[in-house]
């Protein structure tokens, strides 16, 4: 029997995907759709999971799988359990820790930054894009945070005919925009880690670039706000802008969502939220 829900035959198959405790636990970290086809076998099903996720979620996966079994064991040699919630709180935490380890172990003396959340009361949103280059498809990714590094609103959107790589960045910067001028915030800082990109939109000086016609429109946006900043950031400080762009091109579907981030985003947006800066 079950030592977790307590009814139901233990099998591996039960314990990772059919047992309510464990239903909750993936609810938790939003991985649920990832359980809910249970006509494949355990094997099978490992290997689609991995199939559908990013090296980064296939990690937070992992861990998921570890403290299910660490929390079924503790229950079977009445060492206590956690609730849901708290299997969650401790795969983000675990998840930040290995992060901050891997960071000290690190021989080389580059220092990885973090995402930083914004201060005086600007909204500070980034942006990204991905780009299949033989297929001139792109899908963009932007997520707005606040102070407090709460998501607002996130939103990834599929474009098809993107001549380059460089066109789609453009594309993401002036989504940003669009969607600050849409909610009306007034103290805006747009972040991305195209640094070209980043250059042409902090000067007012014409160009005659393949993405001139976007910039154009990112100046003619920028007016609406009190104040604009447009800042560069490296990949390392964009994971979760860069995540909505990458979900976005793989499923060929875009999300727009105010006040949370999309299920495979969630865990990210919480680890920047709880990370502290250097």
């Amino acid at each position: 029997m079950c030592p977790r829900c307590g009814s139901g035959s233990e099998s591996i198959e039960h314990l990772f995907r059919e047992c309510p405790v464990t239903i909750s636990v993936w609810k938790e970290l939003s991985f649920l759709s990832y359980v809910q086809d249970n006509q494949m076998g355990f094997k099978q099903w490992l290997t689609w999971v991995f199939s559908q996720c990013s090296a980064s979620y296939r990690r937070i996966f992992c861990v998921v799988v570890w403290a299910i079994w660490g929390d079924r064991n503790n229950r079977l040699h009445n060492k206590g359990s956690k609730s849901a919630k708290e299997l969650g709180r401790f795969v983000i935490s675990y998840i930040s820790e290995l992060d901050s380890v891997a960071k000290t172990s690190r021989q080389s003396s580059t220092t990885v930054k973090k995402w930083v959340k914004p201060t005086d009361s600007f909204i500070k949103i980034n942006f990204d894009a991905a780009y299949v280059r033989g297929q001139n498809k792109a899908a963009i990714g932007v997520v707005a945070r606040n102070e407090e590094g709460s998501v607002l609103l996130s939103c990834s959107e599929v474009y098809q005919w993107v001549p380059s790589a460089f066109g789609a960045e453009a594309i993401a910067c002036r989504k940003a925009l669009q969607i600050d001028v849409q909610m009306q915030w007034d103290r805006v800082i747009i972040e991305g880690d195209s640094l070209s990109i980043i250059k042409k939109c902090k000067t007012k000086i014409p160009n005659k670039s393949l993405v001139s016609a976007f910039i154009h429109d990112i100046h003619q946006l920028s007016v609406y706000f009190k104040e604009c900043k447009f800042e560069h950031t490296p990949r390392s400080t964009n994971g979760l802008a860069h995540n909505l762009a990458s979900e976005a091109i793989k499923s060929s579907r875009g999300v727009y969502l105010v006040g949370r981030a999309p299920g495979v985003a969630e865990i990210q947006a919480e680890i920047d939220r709880v990370r502290e800066p250097d």
